[in-house]
């Protein structure tokens, strides 16, 4: 038994994902599964390049998609520790396009037709996704969703995305109205992109190089950023659709050149290592062999849910999407956080967020546990939800083989 875990039920898991290579429903898959401080497990099965018959190895970079925000939300938390913004703040003093607001009174309605804002935004909206804009059910759904940033709208095959650096992009956010008063609805993404341009504002330094100088080199997070160097080109995988056709490949990859808009919400490329770190920093309830990234009290913080019985009750997502998101989670700031309990399962408080190109991740407290799962596949996971039961068998595994 390594670390509480069962030889035979770790031998189940790894079958399992050899299965889905197999059977050609993904190119390639890293898992991975640390407790108590220590790599339990990693596997990593099939093709970072499936046509050139290049393996996945544990190096293999991936784009991380949506999980980029955990890292944006905590670069945000971070200024709050250091007493530069707090969390009642309004966000206008560094996001004038954010000031004065209108607010339609049908978020499915017409955007004309319009009241003043009871309240300005303020960070907490921000990081709970309450500032009354995102993806979702609206009428102003199709215009927030083309508003993606790029390189990410072209790999989610969003029509009409616009290559708009950070200032052009929030003039723009700044252009419309509020779906609903802040605070009152949970919307996807769109905060997360405000975030990053926030952090910005109040560091005074690009969004990258803030992420770069205060998260990924304390934690030691070497391949993760927003661009992959030639140096590291041959470690990137292929991203594939789910049909199997090649989205973005290395030889031509969007990720090869600065973008001109670090997006807060999903722009970053990494390793599952990489990102084991800086979940192993939030299981260490913000310190990691060390190094100290943020106080133990943000991160309780950050990892409770804040959603109101009614918005537990009303799905975010058009149907058939995410209809049940909050039947077992809540949301905390830019995780989900698990609020009921099935046995086998995470224990309560666990929390995690996944991303749109594959790849998935969770921080058990209970536990003293971290577990990765990267995939190279868009589409995989939609509305927070995995679609196909890759995920669903490799955490249920992970826990059946869990025996301490």
């Amino acid at each position: 038994m390594a670390n509480g875990f069962s030889a035979d039920g770790l031998k189940a898991l790894s079958e399992n994902l050899a299965g889905y290579v197999d059977r050609g429903e993904v190119s390639g898959i890293v898992g991975a599964i640390y407790r108590h401080g220590e790599l339990v497990q990693v596997d990593t099965v099939g093709w970072r390049d499936r046509e050139a018959r290049q393996p996945i190895r544990r190096d293999t970079i991936f784009r991380l998609a949506s999980m980029t925000k955990p890292i944006t939300t905590v670069a945000a938390l971070q200024l709050v520790d250091q007493g530069l913004i707090a969390l009642s703040d309004p966000v206008e003093r560094w996001l004038p396009e954010l000031a004065d607001r209108m607010v339609m009174r049908d978020p499915d309605g017409s955007p004309g037709d319009l009241v003043p804002a009871v309240r300005p935004i303020t960070l907490d909206d921000l990081l709970t996704y309450r500032l009354g804009l995102g993806w979702g059910r609206s009428s102003l759904g199709p215009q927030l969703f083309s508003l993606t940033v790029e390189p990410i709208g072209s790999a989610l095959g969003v029509p009409g995305v616009e290559a708009l650096d950070a200032d052009t992009w929030m003039r723009r956010i700044g252009e419309l109205p509020l779906i609903a008063q802040p605070g009152t609805l949970w919307r996807y993404h769109t905060a997360s992109d405000i975030l990053g341009v926030l952090v910005a504002r109040i560091a005074g330094k690009p969004f990258d190089t803030v992420l770069a100088e205060r998260i990924f080199a304390p934690l030691g997070m070497r391949d993760t950023g927003f661009v992959v160097p030639v140096s590291a080109r041959d470690r990137l995988s292929v991203l594939y659709d789910r049909s199997g056709a090649v989205v973005d490949h290395p030889e031509s990859t969007a990720w090869a050149q600065d973008p001109p808009f670090a997006s807060g919400g999903a722009g970053l490329v990494s390793t599952v290592d990489d990102y084991a770190r800086f979940a192993g920093m939030l299981l260490g309830q913000g310190e990691l062999d060390g190094t100290r990234i943020l106080s133990h009290e943000i991160v309780e913080q950050m990892t409770r849910d804040y959603l109101t019985p009614e918005q537990h009750a009303a799905p975010p997502f058009n149907p058939p999407l995410g209809q049940t998101i909050w039947d077992e989670h809540g949301f905390g700031y830019g995780v989900q956080v698990r609020t009921s309990v099935a046995d086998p399962g995470p224990s309560l408080g666990a929390f995690s967020w996944p991303g749109a190109f594959g790849t998935a991740w969770i921080v058990d407290p209970d536990r003293d546990l971290v577990a990765m799962l990267f995939t190279q596949s868009s589409g995989i996971i939609v509305a927070a939800e995995w679609q196909v039961p890759l995920g669903d068998d490799f955490f249920g595994l992970l826990y059946r083989a869990l025996e301490d």
